[in-house]
């Protein structure tokens, strides 16, 4: 399958977050499942099903309003929010918001359950992410990873 390049993968690209290391991200958590039994179908359906939620409008917009809340964050621009706060214990919880929001959008309810997995491990590029661009990026890989198991694991059940 053929597709553009969506418009929200070359913003994620400019902040040096590649198709490559969301896949990679979702392949840490990883959860062998009928119809996805392999690491090799999961890239499969993983490539396809991000093309796919990247082309989302509305994806975008949530994605970009994280990307721009982070660097209002850190230059103390968020009234009210102190770089110790932002930096600190007890942080915002803003951002585990708009994490859930994200998952929900894309996957509903087991996509939030996978967004905690994502958000405790940190796996791949979440590591390498701010507090509030980890969350919307490990939503989203979260959004996309619950989409593919659904899929695969509906797909199976019909062959049956």
């Amino acid at each position: 399958m053929s597709y553009e390049t969506p418009a929200l993968l070359e913003f994620l690209e400019q902040k040096n977050i590649s198709l490559k290391s969301l896949i990679h991200c979702a392949l840490e958590m990883f959860v062998p499942h009928p119809g996805v039994e392999t690491e090799e179908k999961a890239v499969e359906m993983l490539r396809e099903e991000f093309l796919d939620v990247l082309s989302d409008v509305n994806v975008s917009i949530l994605e970009v309003a994280a990307f721009r809340a982070q660097e209002d964050a850190e230059k103390g621009l968020i009234p009210g929010l102190t770089q110790e706060r932002f930096r600190g214990r007890p942080g915002p919880v803003a951002d585990e918001v708009l994490g859930i929001a994200i998952a929900s959008y894309i996957g509903g309810t087991k996509a939030v359950f996978e967004y905690v997995r994502f958000d405790q491990a940190k796996p791949g590029i979440l590591k390498k992410l701010g507090s509030i661009t980890n969350d919307a990026i490990g939503a989203l890989v979260a959004g996309v990873s619950s989409n593919v198991y659904t899929r695969a694991t509906k797909n199976a059940q019909a062959k049956q």
